[in-house]
């Protein structure tokens, strides 16, 4: 990796390549989605994550908007579910994710991007470290995630609960984290570095978020939303390739 840091950048997380079974494997419970299954072997080559989610702070530094300018682009009627240099960004849609890492990759001639479904989904399991927990680095929800039962309905500071088996943090709540992928039924063959569907309309959003049961906040779980949307709970982080 280059050393050159710009202050937008995230702190990074090495996750070692790997094999791992994608889906609703047997710790996740009884209740899975349909969407989850089958169980499929993926295998991914290694790879950075972000260590948090992209923060106010560094939203700011690179796009010139705070928290509270932001939602104003959206709709100034919409509330402020958190706000402060350490909280993660919000109010972000899919494509202004790419014009954040477009922006950011142009500074620091890097290549940055939002990690892929099957990348988002062995970082939070804790890669070749897992524990194969229920949620990322726990089965107690309430040491790992801020999720509708703890949190007060608004987000909090990244970094403020146990990280899971990697080092990362925030992976099952807080805010749900777009990926790269358009959203498509799993396949049962095994794969390597999938990149997800090549057709539909709708992008990935993985994690549970502040205002998510705990059901949402499990590491197989899957949401989907359209690319140019806003909410309260949609955040990002991003994925450097090794």
């Amino acid at each position: 990796m280059n050393t050159f840091q710009h202050p937008a950048e995230p702190e990074m997380v090495f996750v070692q390549g790997g094999a791992f079974l994608m889906g609703a494997t047997t710790e996740q419970g009884k209740n899975c989605d349909s969407d989850e299954t089958p169980i499929h072997k993926v295998t991914l080559s290694s790879f950075y994550i972000g260590k948090y989610p992209i923060t106010q702070q560094q939203w700011k530094i690179l796009m010139g908007t705070d928290i509270k300018q932001q939602r104003d682009r959206v709709n100034s009627s919409f509330s402020i579910r958190g706000e402060g240099d350490n909280y993660p960004m919000y109010y972000v849609s899919w494509d202004e994710a790419q014009e954040f890492i477009n922006r950011l990759n142009e500074v620091t001639g890097k290549k940055y991007r939002l990690p892929t479904e099957a990348e988002w989904e062995f970082a939070c399991r804790g890669g070749l470290k897992s524990a194969h927990y229920k949620y990322s680095g726990s089965n107690n929800i309430n040491k790992v995630t801020w999720c509708k039962d703890n949190s007060g309905y608004t987000a909090h500071p990244v970094g403020m609960k146990k990280p899971n088996e990697l080092g990362i943090y925030d992976m099952g709540g807080n805010v749900s984290e777009w990926c790269s992928d358009l959203k498509g039924n799993y396949l049962s063959e095994e794969q390597i570095d999938p990149i997800g569907n090549t057709q539909g309309s709708k992008r990935v959003l993985r994690g549970g978020s502040w205002y998510d049961i705990p059901s949402y906040c499990r590491v197989a779980h899957r949401r989907q939303e359209y690319q140019n949307v806003h909410y309260y709970d949609l955040g990002f982080r991003l994925v450097l390739p090794d």
